[in-house]
């Protein structure tokens, strides 16, 4: 259920054309196939592979999104206090590949 809300979200916020042509660019086919097939290993009665094959279709699918929340959490009071301690930011650093201006 909570993967067809998701799609449907998705769809829904963004509209469908550019949804389709989200989910369809090459560089987004990887996200696209794992997602999907850990959908179908989930209905299919396999649900640890499918939520971890989910999982790692949701992180690949929105990885160009991970530097824009990572700003945005860096505004958030106490958080971006947590964040911005050092050995922290060097963790997050090593992820992102460069540091993004807060």
């Amino acid at each position: 259920m909570g993967n067809i809300l998701f799609l449907a979200g998705v769809t829904l916020t963004i509209g469908i054309n550019p949804a389709i042509q989200f989910f369809t660019k090459r560089q987004n086919f990887k996200g696209t196939i794992s997602f999907g097939l850990g959908f179908l290993l989930v209905v299919f009665g396999w649900p640890i592979f499918g939520l971890l094959l989910e999982s790692y279709g949701f992180l690949v699918l929105f990885s160009g999104f991970w530097p824009t929340l990572a700003v945005f959490l860096q505004r958030i009071p106490l958080l971006g206090w947590l964040l911005q301690q050092p050995y922290i930011r060097s963790l997050l650093d090593r992820y992102r590949g460069r540091r993004v201006p807060v």
